[in-house]
Order: C-alpha cells, then sequence, then structure tokens
C-alpha cells in the first residue's frame, strides 16, 4: 500500500493505518499528547520529525525512536522559520508544541506572559505552516497535506487560571477553519482536536489533586481521565484518506465534557 492512501484497516479491533512514505512534522513531539502522536505516525510506516526545546535528542531521556529531532522555541521567529526550511518534504504538520504557563508558575494576567501566550499557541501556529504551505500543498496524501492544532476545553470555556492559553487556543479553532476556506484551493486540509484532560506529565499535579480533578470528572459523561494516545487517534484519522472530505472542523476528544451542562 503506498502512502497516499494511509487506509484505516480494522485488525483484532484496533484501527491502524498505513502512512508509509508520508512526512509528518509534529511540534512538541518528545512528550505528551505530541509524543503518542509521534509514535503514533511511526508505528504507521511515517518518516516523523519532532522538536523540542533541548539543543538535541540526547537531551532526553526519552526513546524517540527512528524520529529526526530539531530544537523548536515555537515562539522564536529564526527557529520556527528554520524548522519549517528543514524540511525537505511534508505531508502533515501537527501543532502540539508549547504549555501552559500557569504549569511554570506564571501569571498569564501580566500582560507579557498574556503575549507570550499567545504567541506560543497561536501566532506561532500560523507562522509554521504558513512557511509549510508550499510544500503541503504538493502533497499526495489522498485529500492533500493536512494542517493539524491541538485544541482544548479552554477553547470553549472561560477557565479563569488560563486566560491566555484559552485565548490562543479558541483562536487556532478559529484559524483551522480560516486556514480551510483559504487553503483548500492549495490542496490543504486544517482540522484540530479539543483534548479533554489527557493524563501526561504537565497534568500530573492537577489529576492527582482531588480539589481540581473532581469537578472534571463529575461533568464527563465517561468518568475517567483520557490517555495521550486517544488524541493520537484521532490525529492519524484526521490526516488519513477516511477523512479527505472533513476541514475546517474541531473534534471534541474530552470523554463528553464539552456536551455536558
Amino acid at each position: 500500500m503506498t502512502h497516499h492512501q494511509a487506509q484505516p484497516q480494522n485488525k483484532t479491533g484496533t484501527v491502524r493505518y498505513d502512512y508509509a512514505g508520508a512526512h509528518v512534522l509534529v511540534t512538541g513531539g518528545t512528550s505528551g499528547i505530541g509524543a503518542a502522536v509521534a509514535k503514533a505516525y511511526r508505528e504507521a510506516g511515517a518518516i516523523v520529525t519532532i522538536t523540542g526545546t533541548r539543543p538535541s535528542a540526547k537531551d532526553y531521556d526519552e526513546d524517540f525512536g527512528n524520529s529526526r529531532y530539531l530544537q523548536l522555541d515555537v515562539t522564536n521567529n529564526d527557529q520556527v522559520d528554520a524548522v519549517a526550511a528543514a524540511q525537505s518534504k511534508l505531508d502533515i504538520v501537527v501543532h502540539s508544541g508549547g504549555v501552559a504557563l500557569v504549569g511554570l508558575g506564571l501569571n498569564e494576567y501580566e500582560p507579557e506572559n498574556f503575549e507570550l501566550a499567545v504567541r506560543m499557541h497561536l501566532t506561532s501556529v500560523y507562522r509554521l505552516t504558513y512557511a509549510c504551505l508550499d510544500k503541503l500543498s504538493a502533497s499526495q496524501l489522498a485529500g492533500g497535506g493536512s494542517v493539524i492544532g491541538i485544541a482544548s476545553m479552554s477553547s470553549y470555556f472561560g477557565v479563569e487560571i488560563v486566560p491566555a492559553y484559552g485565548t490562543a487556543k479558541g483562536g487556532l479553532v478559529q484559524l483551522m477553519k480560516t486556514m480551510a476556506v483559504a487553503w483548500s484551493k492549495r490542496n490543504v486540509r486544517a482540522n484540530a482536536v479539543a483534548a479533554g484532560m489527557i493524563k501526561t506529565r504537565q497534568t500530573k499535579a492537577g489529576i492527582e489533586h482531588p480539589e481540581f480533578s473532581a469537578p472534571f470528572l463529575a461533568r464527563t459523561p465517561m468518568k475517567r481521565f483520557g490517555e495521550a494516545s486517544e488524541i493520537a487517534d484521532a490525529v492519524l484519522f484526521l490526516t488519513s484518506s477516511g477523512a479527505t472530505y472533513l476541514t475546517g472542523q474541531t473534534i471534541n476528544v474530552c470523554g463528553g465534557f464539552s456536551i455536558q451542562g
């Protein structure tokens, strides 16, 4: 099977994809959701490039398989442009870079921090995608090249402690719509996955603190937190031949959190 078919194959209840030969870039691919996405594409045969903030892959304890590693601080425009220029071919870009600044002990209500968070989670997404547009446009994947944004429940709901993160993630949903309208004519689809509370290193402290986690579980019909692999599953579907008529959409992978009143 050639990479441009990327057909789902149901084997023993598990959907598997064939992305052999596809070139995939995953920002923030060293941990959490980004690492799960990169791993899923690697296992499906893709040629994967991941980015992280440290100088080299050797500066991490994790095993990134045969992924190529590039250093990227998404708030550094020169590094964003350099990562785009380093792609000889590109079929898929998944934007998973960045952190919630509150996790670093920073107050997003401070104007400088607010601007930093918006650059990290929104402006950089546009800049990198724009710089990759010609390469994505040349993709031979069924349905064309794909841009995937990792959105959040804070894309929709007011979450007091992350005003800038939420603003950026709300903007990300709108950006995917605009990209879909403008760049469908360029053979590029743009979609997002809005993650609910997913078990990652970044969310570990909150999940383990009942005062924080109990309200999330209370309004989540499935009564559990998600796995990073479950976000990866949705991402691989959105870029596959099973989603060739799907663009400008955001899929909420949240255990039902977003539907509970």
